[in-house]
Order: structure tokens, then sequence, then C-alpha cells
């Protein structure tokens, strides 16, 4: 028990740690950190000889991390959150405010709301509304001045210059595997609802091309178009997150759609200093992460 006791985790290894996962390797991870690369390496070997075990594998075609470096990345990232909202939480903040948020479906039960809870411990004074709705439904309320932000998809040349990206994604057709789309009908064509800018541009895209979809399927739930493609009920545009291993991409078959991007929009006005700093939060994570983890 002694010799467990007396073993400890340093903090700026376990920093170390997840941004070798995050970055794909220690040259990377050096650079984010702005440390040299041999001090990131010597962080790491040092916290190997503490735990006597390897972390890191030095073994050619090998994954980066062995099963105990592995084991270790979950508790590294739950070490550093508890760490760094402990230093936050104690720096007496007196950041006040009132920010009105909007997000996507697929953004509400996810890291965001995570990052939303720990804001809220750490700014008990700054007072977060939001709002679920479509993107372009967000992107009108932002216009009439009802949300301070939204965190939404758009097409990445649709991307403003003062947009926050987050991260970027792939758009793709899909099917089922059991599904024959003939030539000579309709295509069954499954879509979310009319404030879906997917559906506007598949629809778009079928009358300038002489494609003729037929809206066999709606709904506003990402859940509910992933069910009707794996039922083989039709084809549909799905973001490479709702992709399933039994579907099947059907990109040559139509034409590339754009590719998408995660942004967060302000609305026009003064900037909210509440506002900025819960954008550095999210800004900071996806940092951290590399992309938010978003549930289907």
């Amino acid at each position: 028990m002694a010799g467990v006791m007396s073993r400890r985790l340093d903090v700026d290894a376990m920093r170390a740690l997840v941004e070798i996962e995050n970055h794909g390797g220690v040259t990377r991870a050096a650079e984010i950190l702005g440390l040299s690369q041999s001090a990131v390496s010597h962080k790491i070997r040092r916290l190997e000889a503490s735990l006597d075990c390897e972390i890191l594998s030095r073994k050619a075609n090998a994954p980066l991390f062995t099963a105990a470096g592995r084991d270790l990345l979950s508790y590294a990232r739950r070490i550093l959150g508890i760490h760094d909202e402990a230093i936050l939480s104690l720096s007496k903040s007196t950041l006040q405010g009132k920010i009105a948020l909007g997000m996507t479906e697929d953004t509400t039960c996810t890291d965001l709301a995570r990052i939303l809870g720990r804001f809220r411990r750490l700014y008990p004074e700054v007072s977060v509304r939001t709002q679920v709705r479509m993107s372009l439904a967000q992107q009108a309320l932002l216009g009439q001045g009802a949300l301070d932000a939204a965190i939404i998809q758009v097409f990445q040349h649709e991307v403003r210059p003062t947009d926050v990206v987050l991260f970027r994604e792939t758009l793709h057709w899909v099917k089922s595997r059991d599904l024959i789309v003939s030539k000579d009908k309709p295509v069954p064509f499954l879509s979310f609802d009319e404030n879906c800018f997917y559906r506007r541009w598949g629809l778009e895209l079928g009358q300038d091309d002489g494609m003729l979809f037929e809206i066999v399927f709606e709904c506003s739930s990402a859940a509910g178009i992933v069910a009707g493609v794996t039922s083989g009920l039709g084809v549909a545009l799905l973001s490479e997150r709702h992709l399933r291993p039994e579907m099947e991409i059907v990109d040559r078959d139509f034409p590339k759609p754009p590719g998408l991007a995660y942004v967060i929009r302000r609305a026009r006005g003064p900037r909210n200093q509440a506002l900025e700093t819960l954008i550095a939060e999210i800004v900071a994570e996806v940092s951290r992460h590399g992309v938010l983890q978003i549930a289907v």
C-alpha cells in the first residue's frame, strides 16, 4: 500500500498525455503546449517510471498508446476537468449577465450540455437560456434579435468571417443496402422538416438536374431519419456522425453535397462578455478533444 500511495499523477503530464492523443503525436502536442518535444517526452517517461508501466508504444506500426495508456487517458481527462474547474471556481469570478443561446437537436444531449453545466457552476451569476431548433430556424431567431448566439450547421461555403468554426463534416447520400432505387421512378426521399437546409438543397438540386425526389418520410429527429434509412424507406442526406454499418453510401449516384461546418454564430450588436467567456469555454473543449462528441 505504501508503494501505491507514494505514486503521484502529475497534472502537467496528464495534460501532455491528452494533447498527444488529441493531436496524434508528441511533436504536435508539444507545439500546442508551447514546450519542446524533448520536454514533453521527458514528462511521459517520468510518468511511466512513476507508474512502472509503458504508456506510449515505441514499436513501429503499433497504436500510439498501449492498453495501459488508453486506460490512463480516460482518467486523465476526468482529472484535468476537475482540476481546471477547481482553479476557475476558486478565482471568485464576478462575471454576470444573461445569454440566450440556440442549439440544434444533435448538440443538446452531448458534451455541449456538459460544458453548459460546468459553465453554470463556474459562473453562477450568468443565466443561460437555451432554445433547440433546426439551423435555419436558429438563423431566423438570430436575425430577429431573439438569440445572442447559436450553434448551428451551415454549408462550408456559407461560413461567415465572424463565425467561430468548431469543426467540419462531410454530408453523404445514404440508403439501406437492401433498397433498390429505380432510375425510372422518383427517388424516395427521407428528410427533416421544411426548416432543414439539407432538404432544400436536395430538392433544388433535383429540379436543376432533372431528378425527381418524392418525400416519403419526414421527421425533425435525426434518430427518426436514421431509423427510416436502415428500414429501407428511402434515400437520405446524413452527416458522417449519423452513418451506420448497415447503411450504404451512394454518393456516386447523386451530385456531391457541399461540406458541412458546425459554427457558433453571434447576433449583431455589442459584444457580451458573458457570451464571449462561454464561447471561449466551448472552443477550448473542442481544442482539447478535437471535436464535440455529439449524440445521435
